[in-house]
């Protein structure tokens, strides 16, 4: 009686998709580089759908990690490390039957050609005794202990799990209006809701590019709580207004549709394409410039500033699970610094009577409260100007010292918001 011929790795349909989720979770995790910069390496030669398919399984294993981890240690006698080969590719396989609804005998097979030897007996043996449990991952999700802890001593024991359950909730998707007259028509046309003139918050699943307005320019994606930024700095009168790290250019066609004569600057020559095009597509004007804000500066003073600083995006984490994993107090204190040398390096180009906005999508301290508080004590030149409710989209708030903070309880019942950080400041006119 003849064998059957072994199945070669490479005769695995899905597998190639599957090397690459690992490759891609690996750069992540060993090396904390952001997933989708980390993306185009791990994936490269894959077509579209198998791209999609890659970001799919590291992002939804990155969400659900400290509880993909739960079901693996359950089922093992002794622990495996955490950095473990046959753990990442378990997580793998659970994820995509948990979470992707790939049948198990379909995740297995992909997941066993990823392993050699030992393991790979290992692996088939605790996917069995999982799968045969009828497991479900928890709500709300699982935050990683070091985020939770530090998270806790900053806001309270509330915001952690507030965190927790807005991370198991799909983000909304809102949009910004070029013409904010015009937040009535569009809000009954897309079938959403307002909470600010010219926002609109559109129903789950839709097909962005295909809804009405869409090629037209009447709109784009941007979070509320990243629109609130420019919405701070009014109507521009065709006066000058600085837009520095401006990449993707939702706030600088905030900008020009509000009637600033706009300046938009970025390092990222990548992430202005992106930017440009979206001018041409609303038919708004500014002018791009890819600079390093360390050594560029404007020929001359002006009217106002608008600077989304880098940061941790720890604020973007429904979005971005992998934030979670690869920051901590160093990236938060690296990037402290370099916001706190932008700030004062952009103060410094504003016309006496001036504004700036400084904001940062992140949910640590060091880049928000304690920025603003030491850029006023070394500068008496500056005053916060504070944001006033009526400024506000409905359900936000500004605090009790001025400015605005979102934390993953705010719009809550509606679905939420990202996490931000916005002050105003004023350079005093004498």
């Amino acid at each position: 009686m003849s064998r059957r011929p072994a199945i070669r790795p490479e005769d695995v349909p899905g597998l190639p998709a599957r090397r690459a989720a690992l490759k891609l979770l690996d750069a992540v995790l060993r090396r904390g580089d952001p997933l989708e910069l980390a993306l185009h390496g791990a994936a490269q030669g894959l077509p579209p759908a198998d791209r999609a398919l890659v970001h799919a399984i590291a992002a939804e294993t990155l969400r659900h990690l400290p509880d993909l981890d739960a079901l693996i240690d359950g089922a093992t006698k002794q622990i495996l490390p955490p950095d473990a080969k046959a753990r990442m590719v378990l997580r793998i396989a659970l994820v995509q039957t948990l979470v992707l609804d790939t049948p198990p005998h379909a995740a297995i097979a992909t997941a066993l050609p990823l392993v050699d030897g030992g393991p790979r007996k290992l692996v088939h043996g605790v996917f069995g005794t999982v799968t045969r449990g009828e497991p479900a991952l928890p709500v709300p999700l699982t935050l990683p202990a070091q985020v939770a802890e530090r998270w806790a001593a900053q806001w309270g024991d509330a915001m952690p799990l507030a965190a927790a359950h807005a991370y198991a909730i799909r983000p909304p998707v809102d949009i910004s209006l070029r013409d904010v007259a015009e937040t009535a028509k569009w809000t009954a046309e897309l079938g959403g809701a307002s909470f600010a003139p010219g926002h609109v918050r559109l129903p789950e699943s839709v097909a962005i590019p295909t809804l009405p307005g869409f090629a037209d320019g009447a709109w784009w994606v941007q979070d509320i709580a990243a629109s609130c930024a420019a919405r701070l700095l009014g109507p521009g009168e065709g006066r000058d207004v600085l837009d520095l790290c401006a990449a993707p250019g939702g706030k600088t066609m905030q900008l020009a549709a509000a009637g600033w004569r706009v300046t938009a600057i970025d390092q990222s020559s990548k992430r202005l394409e992106r930017l440009t095009e979206n001018l041409a597509r609303t038919g708004l004007t500014a002018d791009v410039a890819t600079a390093d804000l360390r050594t560029w500066q404007p020929e001359e003073p002006v009217d106002a500033i608008l600077l989304d600083a880098p940061c941790t995006a720890t604020g973007i984490y429904r979005r971005h699970p992998d934030v979670l994993h690869r920051i901590g107090p160093r990236q938060i204190a690296e990037l402290a610094e370099l916001q706190s040398a932008l700030l004062a390096r952009a103060a410094d180009w504003l016309k006496p009577g001036g504004r700036i906005i400084y904001a940062t999508c992140s949910l640590e301290r060091a880049e928000g409260e304690e920025q603003v508080e030491r850029f006023l004590a070394a500068r008496p030149d500056f005053a916060l100007i504070p944001v006033e409710a009526d400024e506000m989209p409905e359900g936000m708030a500004p605090t009790a010292q001025g400015w605005l903070r979102t934390l993953p309880d705010t719009l809550a019942a509606q679905g939420g918001a990202d996490g931000f950080f916005i002050a105003r400041l004023a350079k005093r006119a004498n």
